[in-house]
């Protein structure tokens, strides 16, 4: 009788002989990545680089991303050191973990600047053995600071230093993180938050605002980097913006018994915003969402935020009671009311389809149940080729069992509508878009910010197993390439 070591082999031989099987029949070879090019993606398999680290093997067509910089003659308003360091992070409230920090902490240092800032962030890479990288979540950067290794740049080395520099053109919740093994480095605390203040009063002004960042670190649920919820005195009527930044993997839930409003998605302002009465707001992952709450006349109101968390406004010696979770969800395709655009969406010059899928492979000779794209493993999946000026009009579907909150860099997207259904209220900008089992969601934005620019789930163990894509605009090139010398593996 063979023994349970036997069987657990052969059970392992048979599953290599069912997927080799499965991709002969299916038309796959094994995908052997080895050094490559982004650009060499979008049909056929990536091309074999050989060379240096930075891809200088690549030709080089056009203009260079290292091109696409902010104004290098403008001094900077806004001038941050930020250092990444491996190490011990402590977490006020519970208990210790390793990760990463920025200047010492996790999450890092809140950057500030107002609209119309230059902002100039020197990065240093103090001990991330791996290398590390900033990437500025929702804002739109020029393509040169994108953060994105082997993309946009090369990882930073332990010892090196990267000078990012970009100009803060639209007020809002924002958030940075390492874009080297980003699901290993982001996970780990590597990030921090940006708040763009309007560069003039707004029409609708709060009395206090502040800060929700949530994360897990090591199954700890925290709120600013503490396993404590948190009290913001306030008084009677006043009201209290609470900018909420999601930097998990999964979609974050935020409810309240008491009535509130979303006044910004992903750093835009909503058009008319009603109260929300009843209902649960749901913030996909890398998405940030700004909830005003106005304090009672008496006692306090709580807004869970992420379900584990909460944030109590009013008077801090009355605590409010929990709420239990509504059942309905805020649908923001129907919120707010409409409210002029400056493009026609219904009149694009490119359109794309992106269809997830499932599907069994092999990628550098790793056997697996990776994600598709058109139903094509990667590298094979599509690039989406636009020019400046372009109205572009994208399809997502989600042909999987999963959800997948899609990000696209450099830029932020109109939802137009979701399963046929047209959108009805404020215009919803997003650049973080949670897209369900089953669902399908029509999406569109003005390609208006030159550059190479990824486009994946930020769910991020699923783009390490290929839910990545790029938007290539004609005539830019990258010198930068992924699993050579330079070590980049931006996922």
């Amino acid at each position: 009788m063979p023994s349970r070591h036997d069987l657990s082999r052969r059970v392992a031989m048979g599953m290599a002989v069912i997927i080799a099987l499965g991709v002969g029949a299916l038309g796959w070879a094994s995908t052997l990545l080895g050094e490559y090019s982004v650009m060499d993606m979008g049909g056929g398999h990536a091309g074999h680089v050989h060379g240096s680290g930075t891809g200088t093997g690549v030709p080089a067509t056009g203009v260079s991303v290292t091109e696409l910089i902010a104004d290098p003659l403008r001094p900077p308003d806004v001038r941050v050191e930020l250092i990444a360091r491996k190490q011990t992070i402590q977490v006020p409230g519970g208990h210790p973990v390793e990760g990463y920090t920025v200047n010492g902490t996790s999450p890092g240092p809140t950057i500030r600047a107002r609209q119309g800032s230059l902002v100039e962030a020197v990065f240093v890479n103090e001990s991330v053995p791996a290398g590390a990288t900033l990437h500025w979540h929702g804002i739109d950067v020029a393509n040169a600071a994108d953060g994105v290794a082997g993309v946009t740049q090369d990882a930073v080395p332990v010892g090196g230093r990267q000078v990012y520099r970009f100009v803060a053109a639209d007020s809002g919740t924002y958030w940075y993180h390492s874009h080297q093994v980003s699901h290993e480095q982001v996970e780990g605390g590597l990030l921090g938050a940006v708040v763009i203040e309007p560069a003039e009063q707004p029409a609708r002004a709060f009395d206090t605002d502040v800060l929700a960042l949530l994360h897990v670190y090591g199954g700890q649920h925290t709120l600013n980097g503490r396993v404590q919820d948190e009290q913001v005195a306030a008084e009677p009527g006043s009201t209290v913006r609470i900018r909420i930044i999601n930097t998990d993997q999964g979609t974050a839930a935020v409810w309240s018994a008491a009535p509130f409003l979303v006044v910004s998605v992903d750093g835009h302002d909503v058009n008319a915003p009603a109260m929300v009465e009843g209902r649960t707001v749901l913030i996909p992952a890398g998405g940030r969402a700004d909830i005003a709450v106005q304090a009672p006349a008496q006692g306090s109101v709580r807004l869970q935020v992420g379900g584990a968390r909460s944030i109590s406004v009013g008077d801090p010696a009355v605590a409010a009671p929990p709420a239990r979770q509504p059942a309905e969800t805020l649908d923001l395709l129907s919120y707010g009311d409409p409210a002029p655009l400056d493009f026609d969406p219904q009149s694009p010059d490119r359109t794309f389809d992106y269809v997830i899928g499932r599907r069994f492979g092999l990628i550098d000779g790793r056997p697996g149940n990776f994600w598709t794209i058109n139903g094509q493993l990667f590298p094979d999946v599509p690039m989406f080729h636009v020019r400046e000026g372009d109205v572009v009009l994208m399809r997502l579907v989600n042909e999987t069992g999963e959800v997948h909150p899609m990000h696209l860099h450099g830029h932020h997207f109109l939802v137009l509508s979701r399963g046929g259904e047209h959108a009805s209220g404020s215009p919803w900008w997003a650049d973080s878009l949670d897209v369900r089992p089953a669902e399908s969601y029509q999406i569109a934005f003005v390609a208006d910010n030159p550059g190479i620019w990824s486009d994946h789930c930020h769910t991020l163990a699923h783009a390490v197993d290929g839910l990545v894509a790029h938007v290539m605009y004609e005539g830019v090139s990258t010198p930068f390439t992924i699993n050579g010398a330079a070590g980049n593996q931006p996922e």
